[in-house]
C-alpha cells in the first residue's frame, strides 16, 4: 500500500468521467487499498480514483467517528436522494486550501459493486451520504466546486492556486 500524490484541479482527467469496473481482480483491491491509505493521509472521508489519476469508477468512503469502517466502492450509483437537504462544507485535495457549503440531500440509496464482487444496496446517511455523492461526482467528472456559480469557483480556484504559490 502506498499514499498516492493527488490530481493537481487543471488535470483533464478530473473533468473526464471514469471508466466502469467489470469485476473486482486483485488489481481493483491493490488501488482501493493505495487509495484508503491515501484517504487516511490527508485525512479525508472519501477519495474517487480519478483524484489520484487511475479513470475507474472507483471510490471509498469512512465517514465513521472512530475510522476503520470503510466501504469500497466500484460503479456507484444512486437509487434514491431523500428530498431533504442538508449543507456542508466540502473540500478537496485536488483544490487544497479551499472549501465551500455545498446543499446534497441529507440521505441516499446507493447501488455498488463491493469488496467482495457483489452488487450491494446501502443507505447513507449524513456526512456517509455527503461524502459517496461527492465521490459519484468525482467519478462522472465533476468536483464539487462545478455545483458553484461561475464567479464562485473561479474566485476558489484562484485562492488554491495562490495558496500552492505560496
Amino acid at each position: 500500500m502506498s499514499v498516492r500524490a493527488c490530481l493537481p484541479y487543471g488535470d483533464r482527467r478530473l473533468h473526464t468521467p471514469a471508466a466502469p469496473v467489470a469485476e473486482i481482480t486483485e488489481t481493483v483491491r491493490m488501488i482501493w487499498d493505495d487509495m484508503i491509505e491515501t484517504m487516511e493521509a490527508m485525512p479525508g472521508v472519501g477519495l474517487a480514483a480519478p483524484q489520484i489519476g487511475i479513470l475507474l469508477q472507483l471510490a471509498v468512503v469512512d465517514a465513521s467517528e472512530k475510522r476503520g469502517q470503510v466501504v469500497r466502492m466500484a460503479n456507484p450509483e444512486v437509487l434514491h436522494a431523500s428530498v431533504q437537504m442538508r449543507t456542508h462544507d466540502e473540500a478537496s485535495p485536488n483544490l487544497p486550501g479551499v472549501s465551500a457549503p455545498i446543499a446534497r440531500p441529507r440521505a441516499v440509496t446507493v447501488r455498488f459493486l463491493n469488496d467482495a464482487g457483489e452488487m450491494e444496496e446501502r443507505d447513507f446517511v449524513g456526512l456517509w451520504a455527503v461524502s459517496v455523492q461527492h465521490q459519484i461526482d468525482h467519478l462522472n467528472g465533476k468536483l464539487y466546486v462545478d455545483r458553484l456559480s461561475p464567479l464562485r469557483r473561479k474566485m476558489l480556484v484562484a485562492r488554491s492556486a495562490k495558496l500552492a504559490r505560496g
